[in-house]
C-alpha cells in the first residue's frame, strides 16, 4: 500500500487528476540573477524566472521562495541540477505560467549580511521590500504567492505577515509556527538535532565548506561547488565579500542555552527572543483574504504537525486548508511500516498547484468544493476528508496498572518503580534525524529492540480495528527522587505476532509541568503550557505530582487482534540532554487509587472493513 491519491475518493478531484489537467505550456529559462539593496544597505541575491513561449502573456503572478540553503549552486557539470532545494518549485510553477523569485536570505548564499538569530526578524522586513520590488517589474501582474518546505515555508508565513497587499496565497509546507515548542525546546527539552547536526550543516553552508556539506543527503552531488554568484558579479569578488560576512553569523549551538525559558532573549539583547523570530508572533497582521495551505506529516520532526494544526485553528478562514500525510519532514519518505515503497506517491505539488491556480491565477479549480482537511491513516493506508480538526471527538481513557492498560479504574494504589537510565535511546532512525538534514529511509525499524529499557503498559487485544486520530493525552502521576526529570511517553502497536510498531511520542521536562491557556495565535485542542520562568517549579522529592502532556498527533489504525502499548522513559540520549545532569532519577509511577495514571485516547472503531494483512 502507499500514500497515492489516485485511487482515493477523499477528493472530488484528486491532486494527480488536477495535475494531468494542467500540462506545461511554457519554457523555463536560465534565471536572471541580481542584487537588491535593502533599507540598511545589505544586498540580497535573487534569481528571477519568467516563463518563455510564443503564447506567453506579458505579465504573470509570482511565486516567491526564500531559502538559507543556497538559491543556486555553481556546478562542475553545466548540465547538473544547480538548485537541489528549489528545482521542484521551479519545474512545477514556471512552465505553468508563474514567474518565480528565489531568494538567498540575508547572511546566506550569495547575499550579504550576517544573521543575528535563528530566523531573524530582519528577514521579514526584507521580504516586504522584495515583494514591493516584484510588483514594480514589467513581468509582474501584481499578485504574489509564496511556498517552501521547512525554512522557506516559514519564510512564506513571514512574507504574508508583512501585510503587503500583493500577497494573496501562501503554502507553508512542513513549516513551524513556534520555534520554542516545535523546534528547539519540545516539551521544554533542548533538542540536540538542532544544536548539533543542523547547526553543523548551516555553519558548513555559511563558511562554504563544500566537502563537509556533501555529508548531508540534500547536498551530496559532487557537482555542487558552493553558492552561485549573481550576474553582475562577473569575477566572483562580491560573492567572496558576502561569504566573509557570513562567518560573523549567529551560531545556534552557542546561543541555544540562553533561550531556556520562553520569551527570554539573548543576554546581549533580551528583546531577541524565539517568539519574535517565530511566525505566530505576527499572525495578527495577516490579511483575512490571504489563502493558506498548511501541510505536514505524522513523522514530521518534533512538532511540525502541531504547527500545521495550530495554524489551521488560529487563522480560521474558509480558504485555509490542512493536509496531514504519512510523511517525514519535507515528505522525503513515507514512514508507514505498511508502505510498498518508501518514496511518497502523493502528488503534493499537484495539490499546491491547484491551490495557487485558484488563489493566484484566478482559475476555477474546484478546490473550494473540497473538504478543508485531508489526513492519512497509517496501517489502514487510507486518505480521509474532514471539515474540522480534530475530525472526531470520540475519546477513551485507559488506566495504567500492573504493566497493563485497562478500561477499569482500579481503587487500590500501586507504585511501580522505574530507575531512569541515561543511555536509553530511540536510535538514529527517528523522526528527528531528517531535521538534521540526514536521509532516513526506514523509520523505527529497530523499535522492538528498544523496549527493554522502557516501563511498558499493554492493553488487551482489540476485538475490532480501532482508529486513533488526534492527540493522545497522558496524565502521569509519579514521585521522583530528584527535583527535576524528563518524561518520554511512547505509543506502540503490538501486532498479532508480538512485533512492536512505533506510533507516536511526547515528552515533558517536569520543571515545566504547569499548564495554561494558549494565546490567540497558538490555538490548540491539546494540553498547553507557557514554558515561562515564572511558571517553572521544581519537583518536591518523594511527593506525588501529576504531569499532563500531549503526544504528537497521528492517525493510526490498530488491527483487530493488535494491542496498544504505552511506554515510559526518562531519557532519549541521542536527541536530548540529561535531566537532571549526572543524577539519573528514580521514579515511581502511581497506578490506581486516587492519583492513578491514565492516557486519554482520541480513538474510535474504524469504519473500513479491510486492513493491510502485512505485519
Amino acid at each position: 500500500m502507499s500514500d497515492t491519491d489516485k485511487a482515493t475518493t477523499a477528493w472530488k478531484i484528486s491532486p494527480t487528476a488536477y495535475w494531468l489537467s494542467r500540462p506545461a505550456k511554457y519554457q523555463c529559462p536560465v534565471p536572471v540573477s541580481r542584487y537588491l539593496k535593502m533599507r540598511d544597505g545589505v544586498r540580497i541575491a535573487i534569481d528571477v524566472y519568467v516563463p518563455l513561449g510564443t503564447q506567453a502573456p506579458d505579465s504573470f503572478p509570482t511565486v516567491m521562495v526564500a531559502t538559507p540553503y543556497y538559491r543556486r549552486f555553481k556546478t562542475k557539470d553545466p548540465n547538473a541540477e544547480a538548485a537541489p532545494m528549489v528545482f521542484r518549485y521551479r519545474d512545477t510553477f514556471v512552465p505553468r505560467g508563474y514567474a518565480m523569485v528565489i531568494v538567498d536570505v540575508r547572511g546566506t548564499g550569495a547575499s550579504f549580511g550576517s544573521r543575528d538569530s535563528f530566523r531573524s526578524p530582519k528577514e521579514r522586513e526584507d521580504f516586504a521590500e522584495i515583494a514591493q520590488w516584484i510588483t514594480e517589474q514589467t513581468w509582474s501582474n501584481g499578485i504574489i504567492g509564496a511556498t517552501g518546505i521547512s525554512y522557506p515555508g516559514a519564510a512564506s508565513l513571514f512574507l504574508a505577515s508583512t501585510g503587503h497587499p500583493a500577497v494573496k496565497a501562501i503554502a507553508p509546507l512542513f513549516a513551524m509556527n513556534d520555534i520554542y515548542t516545535e523546534q528547539l525546546f519540545p516539551g521544554g527539552l533542548l533538542s540536540k538535532i538542532w544544536t548539533e547536526d543542523y547547526n553543523d550543516c548551516i555553519v558548513a553552508l555559511d563558511h562554504n565548506n563544500t566537502e563537509k556539506i556533501k555529508q548531508y543527503a540534500y547536498f551530496g552531488d559532487d557537482n555542487l561547488l558552493g553558492p552561485c554568484s549573481v550576474d553582475e558579479d562577473v569575477d566572483g569578488s562580491l560573492l567572496e565579500q558576502a561569504m566573509q560576512e557570513h562567518k560573523q553569523s549567529f551560531n545556534l549551538h552557542d546561543a541555544a542555552p540562553e533561550y531556556a525559558y520562553r520569551s527570554e532573549g539573548l543576554m546581549h539583547d533580551p528583546s531577541l527572543t524565539l517568539d519574535i523570530c517565530s511566525p505566530f508572533n505576527y499572525y495578527e497582521h495577516f490579511k483575512q483574504d490571504v489563502a493558506i495551505y498548511s501541510v505536514s506529516g505524522w513523522y514530521d520532526g518534533s512538532g511540525y504537525s502541531n504547527a500545521a494544526i495550530s495554524r489551521f485553528l488560529s487563522l480560521q478562514r474558509p480558504n485555509h486548508f490542512l493536509l496531514l500525510g504519512p510523511w517525514d519532514h519535507g515528505a522525503r519518505t513515507n514512514g508507514s511500516p505498511w508502505r510498498d515503497t518508501n518514496v511518497p506517491r502523493f502528488n503534493l505539488f499537484g495539490e499546491v498547484l491547484r491551490f495557487f491556480d485558484q488563489y493566484l491565477m484566478g482559475l476555477e479549480t474546484g478546490i473550494e468544493q473540497e473538504s478543508r482537511v485531508h489526513y492519512f491513516s497509517v496501517h489502514a493506508e487510507q486518505w480521509h476528508p474532514a471539515d474540522t480538526w480534530p475530525p472526531h471527538n470520540s475519546k477513551q481513557d485507559l488506566f495504567l496498572y500492573a504493566n497493563q492498560l485497562t478500561h477499569e479504574k482500579k481503587t487500590t494504589e500501586q507504585r511501580l518503580p522505574y530507575q531512569v537510565d541515561f543511555t536509553t535511546s530511540t536510535g538514529r532512525n527517528t523522526r528527528y534525524e531528517r531535521l538534521g538534514l540526514h536521509n532516513i529511509v526506514d523509520y523505527y525499524g529497530d523499535w522492538d529492540t528498544r523496549q527493554s529499557k522502557l516501563l511498558s503498559f499493554t492493553s488487551a487485544p482489540f476485538e475490532t480495528s480501532m482508529e486513533l486520530t488526534g492527540h493522545p493525552i497522558i496524565r502521569l502521576s509519579m514521585t521522583c527522587s530528584e527535583s527535576d526529570a524528563a518524561l518520554f511517553v511512547y505509543i506502540s502497536e503490538i501486532d498479532a505476532n508480538g512485533k512492536a510498531h512505533y506510533v507516536t511520542e511526547g515528552m515533558l521536562r517536569a520543571l515545566h509541568r504547569a499548564t495554561s491557556s494558549p494565546p490567540k495565535y497558538l490555538q490548540s485542542t491539546w494540553t498547553y503550557r507557557s514554558f515561562l520562568r515564572q511558571d517553572a517549579k521544581a519537583l518536591k522529592k518523594g511527593a506525588i505530582d501529576r504531569l499532563e502532556f500531549a503526544l504528537l498527533p497521528v492517525s493510526w489504525v490498530f488491527n483487530q487482534g493488535s494491542q496498544l502499548r504505552v511506554s515510559v522513559a526518562g531519557a532519549d540520549a541521542q536527541h536530548f540532554g540529561q535531566v537532571p545532569h549526572g543524577r539519573a532519577p528514580k521514579l515511581e509511577i502511581i497506578c490506581g487509587g486516587q492519583h492513578g495514571s491514565k492516557i486519554c485516547l482520541p480513538i474510535k472503531a474504524h469504519d473500513a472493513a479491510v486492513l493491510s494483512e502485512k505485519n
